[in-house]
Parts: C-alpha cells; structure tokens; sequence
C-alpha cells in the first residue's frame, strides 16, 4: 500500500490538495460538523493485485464520539458530493 500524494511532483501535489479540500468541506457540510472535528482525507494505491487500486480513505474523528472510517474506489479529484454523500449513507 502506498498513499497515493508521495512520488508527485508540485502541480499533483496542488491538485491533490485541492482536493482534500474540498471533500473535507463536503463531508463537514454533509454530517453537519462542528470546527472542532477532524477530517482527514488521503489517497491510498494499493499494488496488491486484490485490491481496488487507487482509494480514497476518509477519516471524521469528532470530538466524544468514535471515529468513522469511508473508503470510496476512486482518486480524490474523482470523488463528487454524491459520491460522498452515498458513502455516508452506507
């Protein structure tokens, strides 16, 4: 497994940020979190060939509760509000 933002250069690097960004604003808007939750947003290429390949993996740890993991087969700058919002649901 190898996160997918290591051995990019600075454009893919800016694109991929853009991107956590804006999932992150998503997933708060989405679950209606406060400013002190956390979200962490990484793409993960998984050489293995039972995997997927390329996911991106979501993490919300909010303040007093457990932290919620989601997985969508995608690259982040794939990812669309829908998509979240299916994967919130599941």
């Amino acid at each position: 497994m190898r996160f997918g933002l290591f051995g990019k250069g600075a454009a893919d690097k800016a694109v991929a940020s853009e991107a956590a960004t804006r999932i992150k604003a998503d997933i708060r808007d989405l679950l209606g979190l406060a400013e002190d939750a956390v979200i962490a947003v990484n793409e993960i290429l998984c050489a293995d060939p039972a995997c997927p390949g390329t996911e991106t993996v979501i993490l919300v740890m909010n303040p007093g509760k457990k932290t919620r993991a989601f997985k969508l087969q995608s690259a982040m700058a794939e990812v669309t509000r829908d998509m979240l919002a299916a994967a919130l649901a599941g």
